[in-house]
């Protein structure tokens, strides 16, 4: 591992909280760009290759959405979104286009501190156990060294929280493991209440892996517990 990236951009046209989330993450060692459009945001975090992005969802010239799809067309960098606007139904959405995580406005700038921190903990994994896992016969391949998840020979595109979802069970193919341990894996952290997220990043990963989504073969629902990997 090189040096660690510590560039965080920030896309939001609200002075006080570009002032104060300048301030909190410098202090804690973090370099701090700040863009007050989306536009400025987008050239930004493509110039700067940050390790973060902090986004808002209402910005002047575009939707903090539409913002956040672009950014994951181009990279995987882990999006937080700022929302002043937040029902478990829309944090479920941004969750689905490829937000990391949520704080909902105000928040205190200790909390969104830590958050980057958990964030960035958790795009740095622990090594997984093997740096191939291959299920039915190499239909599907998960490269844990390069990232990289292959259907058919052919690379698919997931989003990191879906990356590490799969990842997570694929440390122990066979293992049920809980909606509460997943959240834990992927959110980096108890995200009490968002059990469903799990759910939703389920269902969008068996999208993308499963020939049949409607009856899945790899990643399994195990009633009244959560899911797993199949072992065959």
């Amino acid at each position: 591992m090189g040096e660690m990236n510590k560039k965080v951009v920030v896309v939001d046209d609200d002075r006080s909280v570009q002032e104060v989330t300048r301030a909190y993450l410098e202090r804690d060692g973090y370099l701090v760009y700040i863009a007050g459009t989306a536009a400025e945001g987008l050239a930004l975090a493509e110039r700067m290759k940050p390790a973060l992005v902090v986004l808002d969802l209402m910005l002047p010239d575009r939707s903090g959405e539409d913002m956040c799809r672009e950014i994951r067309a181009r990279s995987d960098v882990p999006i937080l979104m700022l929302t002043a606007k937040a029902s478990e139904e829309e944090r479920i959405t941004g969750l689905a286009i490829g937000a990391d995580d949520y704080l909902t406005k105000p928040f205190s700038p200790r909390e969104l501190v830590g958050r980057v921190r958990a964030i960035l903990r958790r795009t740095q994994p622990d090594m997984p156990l093997v740096e191939l896992v291959s299920l039915a016969d190499g239909a599907l391949q998960i490269d844990t060294v390069q990232h990289v998840v292959r259907r058919d020979g052919q690379p698919v595109e997931l989003t990191p929280n879906e990356y590490r979802l799969l990842q997570t069970l694929a440390r122990y193919p066979g293992r049920a493991y809980s909606r509460f341990e997943l959240i834990n894996q992927v959110q980096g952290y108890d995200y009490e209440g968002y059990e469903r997220t799990i759910d939703a990043h389920v269902k969008n990963l068996r999208k993308k892996i499963e020939p049949d989504p409607k009856h899945p073969r790899y990643v399994e629902t195990v009633f009244g517990v959560g899911y797993r990997l199949s072992k065959e």
